[in-house]
């Protein structure tokens, strides 16, 4: 069994920066992709990026530029830096093993002045 818990949500002003992580206990990751998805409210959950297990990256364009998603595999961990942030990326972030398809519970990022 894996259990995903995800950290360093909160409250910034926008044009800030925010940095979430990922750990993985049990068993780690799968082999397969990691990825980072956000849920609005009112709005149904979507896709902001993911990283595979050799590192290379994908994004939602919404976010390109902006976040950057990292991973270390020795820690089980996966990082997403979150720079410029705007009231439109106030969600609950959550993470996902592509691989064991295991959900963490959240993280909420608001962006407000």
């Amino acid at each position: 069994q894996v259990q995903l818990v995800e950290s360093g949500g909160g409250l910034v002003q926008p044009g800030g920066s925010l940095t979430l992580s990922c750990t993985a206990s049990g068993r780690g990751f799968s082999v397969e992709a990691v990825g980072w998805f956000r849920q609005a409210p009112g709005e149904e959950r979507k896709f902001v990026a993911l990283i595979y297990r050799s590192k290379v990256p994908k994004y939602a364009d919404g976010v390109k530029g902006r976040f950057t998603i990292s991973r270390n595999n020795a820690k089980n961990t996966v990082s997403l830096q979150m720079n410029n942030l705007q009231p439109e990326d106030t969600a609950d972030y959550y993470c996902f093993d592509f691989g064991s398809l295991y959900w963490g519970h959240g993280t909420q990022v608001i962006v407000s002045s």
